[in-house]
Formats: structure tokens, sequence, C-alpha cells
């Protein structure tokens, strides 16, 4: 496998090359599932990222993307989406390994990356400008134009998925890209640079860097060199990328965070509310910014639903990833000491443990499937993102008080309706304050749909045609015909 592993550390993909950290400087990356050391992969440093910011910045002025036929653009996309392919057992198992998913989900997780690639491949020779009319004396039209060095920082959660639903579009458009990888789990993320080596990605378009967050992530976003930040993670840490993007006023893309709710109308289906909750929130350990985190229910059917989510909870198979469970670790011992923090001060504030509550008595870093009820909207459980395997349910008495409940947050990424009814799904989901509505299925959608926020939860969109257009510039060219 070229040379992304030499001598037992994973290398840096540094604009065409594979490199080792500044220095010789390299991170220790754990198994989630074991606690155990895992691998080692090489840190960048400041050196690093000067040579890929060089790297970058001269690709695209030699117009290696942005200069290159639209339908080879797209053939390049559709070449590293079959390599992608190529690598997925192989990511798969690395991947499971550094961020305690299943096996079955990081292996989707290739496969989704290699979807971004075939998707946005598809519409790389698409992008069409405008013909405005102002009369027989002009000619008007539109063109879109590449940013130019796009940078990303990509979270753990799901690293490769995210890095491939920016990275696509963006080489779709004809930007340079760098890519800061998360320190928690950088070494599937890094694979991918193995199917843009093998698919003849030109030299310096891409980089993939493991570096820390507060060091090359920070000199990154600060940089005079870089025209368009693309940012998913924290609140507290998008905050901070754009106080720095506001010096050079670098044009900035933010998937921030979520407290979702689902609102459980009392007709709704309880196995379906209940199948969607396994994935809403037990999916990846709950560590889905868009998880389904709060539910809210209507009184008539409120203890059936508690009843049902507690079932649930303490029903499902947990092991390590490999095993491909139900229920698996979340990522790191500070996440999970967070998490049981946060639970403990909601229990504390009067809200009723249904089901988990703490830690699981087992190697490895496992937060039990935790059920919430009688959550106070105020309370700290029901406001702020607790990114584990926690659900908050709270009752409410009409269709109104749902909708002041669901955003009663200052998020707005996702929310959900659960009915049988068509005419009150649509006036309660034109409500709800969120950039995407799910209807009687949590996580309804895919590729093709816009996903993103207002609010805290960032703003901008990903996914979809949509999201094509942030990453070209809108440049209008008006021609006198007089004289």
């Amino acid at each position: 496998m070229s040379a992304f592993i030499k001598d037992g550390l994973a290398r840096n993909f540094l604009a065409g090359n594979w490199v080792e950290g500044d220095g010789g400087n390299r991170i220790a990356v754990e198994d989630p599932g074991s606690a155990e050391h895992l691998a080692h992969c090489a840190l960048a440093g400041e050196e690093s990222l000067g040579k890929a910011l060089e790297a970058a910045r001269a690709s695209f002025e030699r117009g290696d993307l942005a200069d290159m036929r639209p339908s080879d653009r797209a053939s390049l996309l559709w070449r590293i989406a079959v390599e992608i392919h190529t690598i997925a057992d192989e990511g798969a198992d690395l991947l499971c390994r550094e961020s305690g998913k299943t096996l079955s989900a990081a292996h989707e997780e290739f496969e989704e990356a290699a979807q971004y690639f075939e998707y946005y491949g598809g519409v790389a020779d698409k992008i069409e400008g405008k013909s405005i009319p102002l009369g027989p004396d002009y000619v008007d039209y539109t063109v879109y134009e590449p940013y130019g060095v796009s940078a990303q920082i990509v979270p753990w959660n799901f690293p490769v998925s995210i890095a491939a639903r920016s990275l696509a579009p963006a080489m779709a458009a004809g930007n340079s890209v760098i890519i800061k990888s998360p320190e928690l789990d950088p070494i599937g993320l890094a694979m991918l640079g193995v199917a843009l080596e093998r698919a003849d990605v030109p030299k310096g378009a891409v980089s993939i860097l493991n570096g820390i967050g507060r060091d090359i992530g920070a000199k990154l976003v600060a940089s005079s060199e870089v025209d368009q930040i693309v940012f998913t993670g924290s609140v507290p840490t998008g905050q901070a990328i754009l106080r720095a993007a506001a010096g050079p006023v670098t044009p900035s893309l933010m998937e921030l965070g979520g407290k979702s709710a689902a609102v459980v109308l009392e007709d709704a289906d309880i196995d379906t509310v209940i199948a969607s909750l396994q994935s809403g929130i037990f999916y990846n350990a709950g560590q889905v910014c868009s998880a389904m985190s709060r539910v809210l229910v209507h009184r008539s059917i409120y203890e059936d639903v508690v009843e049902c989510a507690a079932a649930l909870a303490n029903g499902l198979s947990v092991g390590h990833g490999l095993e491909n469970p139900e229920h698996t670790p979340v990522i790191s011992a500070a996440q999970l000491k967070g998490i049981e923090e946060i639970t403990s001060t909601a229990r504390q504030s009067g809200a009723r443990v249904a089901a988990g509550g703490s830690s699981l008595e087992r190697q490895g870093y496992f937060m039990a499937p935790t059920i919430l009820a009688d959550v106070d909207p105020a309370s700290r459980v029901a406001q702020e993102e607790i990114f584990g395997p926690v659900v908050c349910i709270t009752p409410f008495d009409s269709d109104a008080e749902a909708v002041a409940l669901a955003n009663g947050t200052d998020f707005g990424l996702v929310a959900g309706v659960f009915t049988k009814d068509l005419a009150r799904t649509h006036r309660i989901g034109r409500k709800l304050r969120a950039g995407q509505v799910f209807v009687n299925e949590w996580f309804a959608g895919g590729i093709s749909t816009p996903f993103g926020g207002v609010g805290k939860s960032g703003f901008g969109r990903e996914k979809g045609l949509e999201a094509l257009y942030n990453y070209v510039l809108t440049k209008n060219i008006a021609i006198s015909l007089k004289g």
C-alpha cells in the first residue's frame, strides 16, 4: 500500500508525497474499545503546514484543477471513488479500531466517501453560469470560479465521510485543498491519500495533515494564503476560527453543534419512534452532530414512549466495534468523563434516569445507553450538546408548546416530527427552527439533500447541489456593444 505506513508509522499526505512529522514527531492513537495503544501517526507542525500551503497555492496558480477541462475533473473524481472502494476493507478495519465505531459503520463510511466523489463527479462539468438580458446593447453573463485554497478542518466522529463531503465538491469546482485531520483518529482519513495518489491527483492539489488543532489548525485558518475555510466541529472551536478568519476576511463554511429535537405527536407509531431512536441517538454512541438528543412527546403517550425507550436502551448489545454490536464506546476517556458529568448533573437537577446513567464497568470507554425522562427544558442537559448516548425526554400538551420547546435552544441543525397527520406535519415542520426536518424517520435524506444549520449550529450548506456553490465565487461580466 504505497508509502502510507512505514516502519509502523502512519504518515501524512503532503502535496502528493508521504512524509513523517516535523522533527520526527508523532502522536499515539488509542483503541477506544480497549483503551490500549493502537498505532502512531506522524504529527505535522509549522514546517509541514508551510509546505502544504505553498504547494496548494502553486497548484492553484498552475491551474492543475481549475484549468482542467470540467469533463476531465469529473473523470478524476470518479477515479478517486473507484480507489476509495478498493481500500474500503482495509481502511474500515483501521477506522473501526481508532474511532470505536462498528466495523460495518466504518465500512459504510468509506463507501459513503466514495459516493460523494461519484455524486460530485457527476456535476463537475455542469457548473453553469447564466446569461442576463440587459437589452440589445449589452451582453451580460456570469461565470463561477473556484476560491483558490480551501482549508478544511475535519472532526473525529466521521472523519473519512466528512472529509469527502467537503473535498469532493471543492475539487469539482477546481479548488486546491488542505485537510487538517483530527488527532484522536487520523489514520483512516490519512488512507484517503492512498486513493488520491492512485487516482493521480495533481501533486499539491490536496494535502492531508495530522496536527494539533491549537497548533497547525490555528495557523492554517489565520493564514493569508487560505481563500476559504470549511469547519465541522464544536461551537467554541468554530467561534475561535471565525475570530481568526476575521483578520484576513476569509469566507467560512461552518457546520457546528446540535441539540436536535423530535416532536412525537399523539398519533405517532411508537415502534417507528423507537426504531429512529436507536439510530438517532445510539448510532456511533451518540457522537453525531445531528443526533436525536431530545424527544418531545405528547403527554397522552409519554409514559409509553419512556418505557419503550428504556427497554431499547437496556436491551442493546455492547462490545468492541470489531464485533459489530449495537452499542460501542465513545472516542476517549475525556469524552466519557464529560458525558458522565453532565448526566450526573441532570440527575441532581431532577431528571429521572429511566435507563443507564453512568459508564459501564468494562475495558474501554463505554457509556451506558441512557434515557433521561422528565427533563427540565431549561436545564443544562437539555440545552447543551452532550455528544454521547444520552437522550432527554420531555412531555408537551399542545402543538404550539412542542414547537416552542423544540426551538428553545441556541441550536438549529435538524428536527423531526412523528405523526400520521400530513397536515400537522407541514404546519409543525415549517415552524421548526432547523436546517433539515425529518418526518417519521430520523436521518432520512442522503448525499443529495442539503445539510446545515441555523443559530449556533452554523451557516452554509453541505451535501447536494446546493453545497457545490459554497465552493465557487460568482463573477459577473457585463459587455457594452455600443460604439
